[in-house]
């Protein structure tokens, strides 16, 4: 038979079909491309507009007030029992003689932020030489004020739909004609704890409270997840128990978080009587919602290990527990710390578990111990994104990219520590 007499299999049908699988591949590479290009757009997109809206919280417009410290303020022994208040009124009506109404007063000594007076306050304690002589002091402009500067009123809407009256906006102009007025860094954000006034709302409170929480949730749940991974990955036999044990587990980790805090009231805090609101129990809650992560993962990287090392370890005449421990379980440890580290920082970002044991609660105070009232951060962006003053939502905006670092933090160290102790087989 002549090669010209065996027939093709490549018919034009067939190729017709194989173009057609060919365009359809292209197509799904195609349409994963344009998803791909789509989520990292909405991720840039949220991602800018966080960054637009809260980048201003870290700038802050202060007044410069020209201080006589008079002596008859001060009539007590103790010096903050001084009438501080007035000391800045008469400030600004020594600035502004001709403001003499009483409404235009209060147009006028509403400029300046109550917080003006523990400025005060605290140069007298730092100082006490200061009473009777005459500073130049920087305190902070009212919220209205500071979103003036900031470009975030319009002046040119009508006068009852903006906070800022004519009036005073030409006391802003004479002062900052004056350069009496200026934006400077927002060291308050980080330094104070939470207020009702935006311009003294600081997040060193949720700060303190969540890190105080994370040190427990770590001391809690890294040990005790790594001992039940160690145990069930290791020595459970396997029987329907360990089996039930691990269906539960897997379970466990895709349960709801406020779950969680409904079962940390009630057993934390209803029937241990555990303290509301503390980092104490918010580690507590944090730890049950963080265990199975931490087991998953740990067992994970256990049985990521080769069994030729434990034959071999076996081999030599080492126990079941100097192999685990001497053995598997250092080979392992480098994705363990990575899983804790991503349930650390799946913690970090929790509200739902930390609302339902009372941590919503609004909290000045900077927390000292785990068992001092404290809010968390996340929680702290809950309460400022629910006020209605517009000087809060750039602070939930700044609140959020703080939280939004450490997480990113976080995450980049777990990857880091990956690649730096990984063994390769």
């Amino acid at each position: 038979m002549s090669p010209s007499s065996h027939t093709s299999p490549f018919t034009p049908e067939f190729n017709k079909r194989l173009k057609r699988r060919y365009n359809a591949e292209r197509r799904f590479k195609l349409l994963g491309l344009l998803a791909i290009f789509f989520a990292l757009g909405f991720l840039a997109f949220l991602m800018t507009t966080i960054f637009l809206s809260g980048y201003t919280a870290f700038k802050q417009t202060l007044i410069e007030l020209e201080i006589t410290f008079e002596k008859s303020y001060f009539t007590g022994e103790d010096l903050k029992m001084a009438d501080y208040p007035a000391l800045v009124k008469a400030s600004l009506r020594q600035k502004f003689p001709d403001v003499t109404g009483r409404k235009d007063k209060r147009m006028l000594y509403s400029l300046v932020s109550k917080g003006a007076a523990f400025t005060l306050m605290g140069m007298v304690e730092k100082d006490p030489k200061v009473i009777g002589t005459t500073q130049k002091v920087w305190v902070p402009a009212k919220d209205d004020v500071d979103m003036l500067m900031k470009g975030k009123i319009d002046m040119n809407q009508p006068e009852s739909n903006r906070r800022i009256k004519d009036k005073q906006f030409t006391w802003i102009k004479t002062l900052e004609n004056a350069r009496q007025l200026r934006l400077s860094f927002n060291t308050t954000f980080f330094t104070s704890g939470d207020s009702r006034e935006p311009e003294l709302a600081g997040i060193r409170s949720a700060l303190k409270g969540s890190f105080y929480t994370l040190l427990i949730t770590l001391a809690l749940s890294f040990p005790m997840g790594v001992a039940a991974a160690i145990y069930l990955e290791e020595f459970a036999p396997a029987n329907r128990w360990t089996d039930l044990i691990e269906v539960n587990i897997n379970n466990l980790a895709a349960v709801p978080s406020i779950i969680f805090g409904l079962l940390g009231l009630a057993i934390f805090i209803n029937f241990w009587g555990i303290p509301r609101s503390t980092p104490l129990v918010g580690g507590f809650v944090l730890t049950l919602m963080t265990l199975p992560t931490i087991i998953i993962a740990a067992r994970a990287s256990l049985k990521s290990v080769p069994p030729s090392i434990r034959e071999a370890a076996l081999g030599v005449g080492a126990s079941k527990i100097q192999t685990v421990f001497h053995h598997v379980l250092p080979l392992a440890l480098p994705g363990m710390l990575t899983g804790t580290i991503i349930g650390m920082a799946q913690a970090l970002g929790e509200t739902a578990p930390l609302l339902m044991i009372g941590m919503v609660a609004f909290i000045v105070d900077i927390p000292g111990s785990i068992t001092d009232p404290a809010s968390a951060l996340p929680v702290q962006i809950y309460l400022w994104a629910d006020s209605p003053e517009r000087a809060f939502t750039e602070k939930t905006s700044a609140a959020i990219i703080i939280l939004l670092a450490f997480l990113v933090f976080m995450n980049a160290l777990a990857v880091f520590m990956r690649k730096k102790f990984e063994i390769k087989w």
